[in-house]
């Protein structure tokens, strides 16, 4: 009987998975697997008889992955079962950068008790009118499991799409939207782009990699979204490219002292893969990568073996 620990709640359609031969634990110290979305495990003792790990989601920063190769524990995580809800929330992030419906519904919400507020709300209105995405050029680094449901997404709602995927050559690129124009010069999606989203790993090759000279070879008035992770961003050279209007909008969904008080910046509570629909998927996907795991050996999407 293999027991299994859950770090955070997992969705019961993945729970439902498991089959005789599981029993959930409310010890830790008895797991034979641990199931996990964004609970961080770095300073965690890693129980003796753990045979693996499977993250309900794709990042895996909160694992320590060299501490369990070490020990012989893979770590499997769910790519892609995130996606679509990540996607959608991209697109909910430029329309909310186009257009000033945040600042909106917030006059509306302080003018409740007007009588006369649909009135006044004509005169209002044009302190929060915008533009819109259609026509303009969204530029996306990383065209992974999310960047190519984000670049069908942009395509379909009558946007000029810019593609940057180092592990990805222009014949692969060609197969996700006929309209996309893959670049392998980094530079040449920031001359080109009105708007810009990130979806790669955190690495220490990509930890701030949007920094001052990044930010410098932008459009002037480019919005730029992060729903990938925090550290992609340096948060002090955001904040000024904010500041001097560099940036006309930072979307990002990493709530954090610094980024909450950028002028300019639109801050959600890591709402990308939150989703009852993304939870299910990625659940079920961890339960059965376990499972087959334990069964048959196969470690498919494993991380650190």
């Amino acid at each position: 009987m293999y027991k299994v620990h859950c770090l955070n709640n997992i969705s019961q359609k993945g729970l439902e998975l498991l089959t005789g031969d599981y029993e959930l634990t409310d010890d830790v110290n008895d797991a034979d697997v641990i199931l996990v979305r964004s609970a961080d495990m770095h300073e965690m003792e890693i129980p003796d008889g753990l045979k693996a790990v499977a993250r309900a989601g794709a990042g895996v920063n909160n694992i320590p992955l060299e501490k369990l190769a070490e020990r012989g524990i893979p770590v499997f995580n769910t790519p892609g079962a995130n996606a679509n809800a990540v996607k959608e929330l991209v697109i909910a992030g430029m329309l909310l950068s186009a257009r000033d419906i945040i600042g909106g519904n917030a006059w509306v919400v302080a003018n409740a008790d007007d009588e006369n507020v649909g009135k006044a709300a004509e005169k209002a209105k044009k302190q929060f009118a915008g533009g819109e995405i259609m026509g303009k050029t969204l530029g996306i680094i990383g065209l992974g499991a999310i960047g190519k449901k984000v670049a069908v997404a942009a395509d379909a709602l009558g946007m000029d799409v810019v593609g940057y995927d180092p592990f990805m050559d222009a014949q692969t690129a060609a197969g996700i939207v006929d309209g996309l124009r893959f670049v392998t010069d980094l530079n040449d999606l920031y001359e080109a782009s009105d708007y810009i989203t990130i979806h790669v790993p955190a690495t220490g090759e990509t930890k701030g990699m949007i920094d001052q000279a990044a930010i410098a070879k932008m459009r002037d008035g480019v919005v730029f979204l992060n729903f990938s992770r925090d550290s992609l961003v340096n948060d002090a050279d955001m904040a000024a490219a904010l500041d001097g209007g560099k940036v006309a909008r930072y979307v990002s969904d990493f709530a954090n002292p610094a980024v909450v008080k950028m002028p300019n910046a639109i801050v959600l509570p890591h709402l990308g893969a939150s989703t009852e629909e993304a939870e299910d998927n990625c659940a079920i996907m961890a339960v059965n990568e376990v499972m087959d795991y334990l069964a048959n050996g196969t470690k498919t999407h494993c991380v650190n073996l």
